[in-house]
């Protein structure tokens, strides 16, 4: 009844979303405020009539936008239902095990594998440092058919310096694609879009979900070569040609536009981050130096599945991985200094 390759997937396993019970929920990366207050607006005063039209199909009010705010030409922006659309869109075009495995990080986002078995393409994992920073030069030591990772990475939310992105293309394979993931880049460090024009090889991934705060709209987009975007209009073109709704688009295009919010909501999240890490050091724990809207941290006397066990028993939620390397620790989502407060006093109840 089946394909021969639906048998081999492994789905992705997104954060659990109970319903038994109220939650002080910090274990997806949701952003913790609302959206720039032109998003309700721009829903508020639409005219629904409209919706009996298709979309436009390239999104070109958004994308001149994008390129716009990154100071670089709309035909180096492409959008998508989100940045994991986007990056299916990617692992199709781009990666080709008939040139060696697609290269990522040991430790890094869990989609990743998936769609390799979703398109059959070969993959090698790539060990991180001991103190669990992304090392280039074992990149740079492997033959592969493509790079990808996030920046920063995901779950430790430890940063790669944009000049260490830069050492890296300029040793990397011309004719092979580096894909860098920036779901978090909005909460520290520099974005690898300054090196587009530079390198042609080179695409950077971003999202609404996080610093935009519009997870549930989905929606990401795409800045790189004019021939990279090209190639992935056309797998999008070959896959849904109306991709992101009327909707998201005129939300999307009201997020970007309010720089204050922008600016007013990560720097309240990072202010939040860098409480909760020194805080959680002061009780002894191991926490990795985080540049996203989340920390990667271990407790001193237990694992972390006893820990995010106890914490989900008081009510709060933090993601747990069950994999070899990760199982000490536990990944937190910053939330409001109140959320943050409330997990810090579960902590001490452990």
């Amino acid at each position: 009844m089946y394909s021969e390759r639906f048998t081999k997937l492994t789905p992705y396993v997104p954060g659990e979303q109970p319903q038994d019970r109220s939650y002080i929920k910090l274990n997806t990366n949701e952003n913790p405020y609302a959206p720039a207050p032109g998003v309700a607006e721009a829903l508020r005063s639409y005219d629904v009539e409209n919706l009996r039209r298709y979309p436009d199909p390239n999104a070109d009010a958004l994308c001149r936008l994008i390129a716009e705010t990154h100071g670089i030409k709309r035909e180096q922006v492409m959008v998508g239902n989100g940045s994991d659309e986007i990056l299916s869109f990617v692992f199709f075009a781009f990666f080709d095990s008939s040139r060696g495995p697609l290269l990522f990080p040991e430790h890094t986002y869990s989609f990743y594998p998936v769609y390799c078995d979703y398109y059959g393409i070969d993959y090698k994992k790539v060990a991180l440092d001991e103190d669990y920073l992304v090392n280039i030069d074992r990149f740079l030591a492997e033959t592969g058919c493509g790079l990808i990772f996030p920046n920063p990475n995901a779950p430790t939310g430890m940063l790669l310096s944009l000049d260490e992105v830069t050492r890296l293309m300029e040793r990397w394979p011309e004719d092979r694609v580096v894909v860098v993931d920036e779901a978090y880049i909005d909460f520290g460090g520099e974005s690898a879009v300054a090196l587009i024009d530079r390198f042609p090889n080179l695409l950077v991934v971003r999202t609404y979900s996080k610093s935009y705060s519009l997870a549930g709209s989905r929606l990401g987009w795409a800045m790189g070569s004019e021939e990279l975007i090209r190639a992935l209009y056309a797998v999008k073109d070959s896959f849904n040609s109306y991709p992101v709704d009327t909707l998201t688009q005129k939300a999307g295009m009201a997020a970007m536009a309010d720089r204050e919010w922008f600016d007013k909501t990560r720097s309240m999240v990072m202010a939040e981050r860098e409480r909760v890490s020194e805080a959680l050091s002061a009780k002894g724990w191991k926490v990795l130096p985080s540049e996203a809207n989340f920390v990667f941290a271990g407790a001193p006397d237990r694992d972390g599945k006893a820990v995010y066990e106890g914490l989900k028993a008081q009510g709060v939620l933090v993601r747990f991985f069950n994999k070899e390397g990760l199982t000490p620790f536990v990944r937190i989502t910053i939330g409001t200094a109140e959320e943050n407060t409330a997990l810090l006093h579960a902590v001490d109840s452990l």
